[in-house]
């Protein structure tokens, strides 16, 4: 990877790696820090990384940074992303957001990582995989079994309310 095609994966992907690992550990500082982090990795790493693949690259080594992140500091600081709008539709939109982060927050790190993946990220089953070192047949149970658990919490008003 030359220099040029580092600096526009970074304009590329930035922005989307920074939002995952975000909705992840919810902890501004901590997912900045992770994802330059993973840009510093990648940068020492450029000789051997696949313009091609090099988004999923960065993934990777981002999600480990922020698996290495959780088990040291064994701390989940919740935020809240949101603020109240002026209109009654906007007001609704950011509600159910609001829930959804907190119905997310209830989830395992892996759980939850899977559905951002998968749900708002648009990977395949292979690259989720790769992200996360599990098979594809286990990314289809594990983010089946997600699903799952944010329906359950979320079919339930006490728990996001």
């Amino acid at each position: 990877m030359t220099e040029k095609e580092y600096n526009s994966c970074v304009d590329a992907h930035a922005d989307a790696v920074y939002r995952f690992i975000l909705k992840n550990i919810r902890h501004e500082e901590d997912a900045r820090d992770i994802v330059q982090s993973a840009f510093e990795k990648m940068w020492v790493n450029r000789e051997q990384v696949n313009p091609a693949t090099a988004k999923s690259y960065l993934f990777t080594v981002a999600y480990n940074q922020m698996i290495d992140h959780i088990r040291k500091s064994k701390r989940v600081e919740l935020k809240e992303e949101f603020e109240e709008g002026t209109k009654v539709a906007g007001q609704v939109i950011l509600a159910f957001k609001r829930d959804l982060e907190k119905a997310l927050g209830q989830l395992t790190s892996l759980q939850r990582s899977l559905i951002l993946l998968k749900d708002l990220e648009g990977y395949t089953y292979e690259e989720i995989g790769k992200i996360t070192g599990l098979n594809p047949s286990q990314v289809k149970v594990y983010l089946h079994r997600a699903r799952l658990q944010l329906k359950q919490i979320v079919g339930k008003p006490e728990n996001i309310v």
